[in-house]
């Protein structure tokens, strides 16, 4: 049975289990216990309803806080089924899905108490993005799969000719220098084009910055912004060699958006098929690999900028 106990001592299985250092993962126990008392809160019952006092009754099986943390970062890095999960830490696979859907929620909040968790408002990302002091941004859009839906109009609604499966999709706005997933759009259908997301959100930029974006959003020219784009080949003929040098220099700018994608899905719940089907569930468990993500980044970025400090100069 797994416990924070038996493997904090162990680096490389901790972060095989919950993609975070030991240092990373013990800041988030302070935020993480703080919500996990709210949550406890919101949900108890009143004391004129209760037969017991509060505590009192059987002794749940992941009883630390660190437990209940290791628990829901492995479902989001590893993403087992519920079966293996439980067996895992010694619940049912029952117990262990309500479990879980208790603490999503919990490790939103503590990540948006670090404030690493993603911009979800469009009108409001223009202040986010200038708090950020970059001036370069990628926007990208981001398609999961997720299983077929039972309800035939939901199965055509979600199908995307593009993957030939169900998908769902997101689009991000990146900051190209510091590599943080600065807005997240609502969880659309898989089909919908990347641009029309764009149109129906209509996310705010800061005057005079530039944006990076891809084929996908050809036509999007938000006001005050300078946007570089791939010229695409024109049918019948070829690019120029300036034209191609050109779209070179940008895919070299814009690359940094997949790289960030890629460390977003090291969370496997965002990156293989989602099989939960909870209303809502497919864009949460999205912003919350986002933060993490954004929390990982962060943390790894100021100790390397510490750790060069630290070094003595040689000439």
């Amino acid at each position: 049975m797994f416990t924070y106990a038996k493997v904090k001592n162990k680096p490389q299985l901790l972060r095989a289990m919950t993609s975070l250092d030991r240092s990373e993962f013990e800041e988030l126990v302070d935020p993480f216990r703080a919500a996990w008392a709210v949550q406890v809160r919101q949900t108890a019952l009143p004391e004129a309803d209760r037969q017991r006092q509060s505590g009192g009754g059987r002794k749940p099986v992941l009883r630390t806080i660190e437990d209940k943390l290791l628990f829901i970062l492995y479902y989001f890095k590893c993403y087992p089924l519920q079966e293996v999960l439980g067996a895992e830490f010694g619940l049912s696979q029952p117990r262990a899905c309500e479990w879980v859907h208790l603490l999503a929620p919990v490790l939103k909040a503590t990540l948006a108490t670090l404030n690493v968790l993603p911009e979800r408002e469009a009108a409001r990302l223009a202040v986010k993005l200038s708090a950020s002091g970059e001036t370069k941004f990628g926007i990208d859009g981001v398609e999961r799969r997720i299983q077929r839906p039972r309800n035939v109009t939901k199965q055509i609604e979600y199908y995307s000719g593009k993957k030939r499966t169900h998908t769902v999709k997101n689009n991000v706005v990146v900051t190209l220098k510091s590599r943080q997933v600065q807005y997240l759009s609502r969880t659309h259908e898989g089909k919908k084009h990347d641009k029309k997301i764009c149109d129906e959100e209509q996310p705010t930029f800061p005057p005079g910055c530039s944006l990076y974006q891809d084929t996908g959003f050809q036509g999007y020219a938000p006001a005050g912004v300078t946007t570089w784009q791939p010229k695409k080949k024109p049918r019948g003929q070829a690019l120029s060699a300036q034209d191609k040098r050109r779209n070179q220099r940008i895919s070299r700018v814009r690359i940094i958006v997949e790289h960030v994608l890629a460390g977003v899905k090291r969370c496997r719940i965002v990156k293989d098929v989602l099989r939960n089907t909870t209303e809502g569930f497919a864009d949460r468990v999205m912003e919350i690999a986002c933060g993490l993500h954004n929390f990982r980044t962060a943390r790894r970025r100021a100790k390397r900028a510490k750790q060069r400090a630290a070094e003595p100069y040689f000439r």
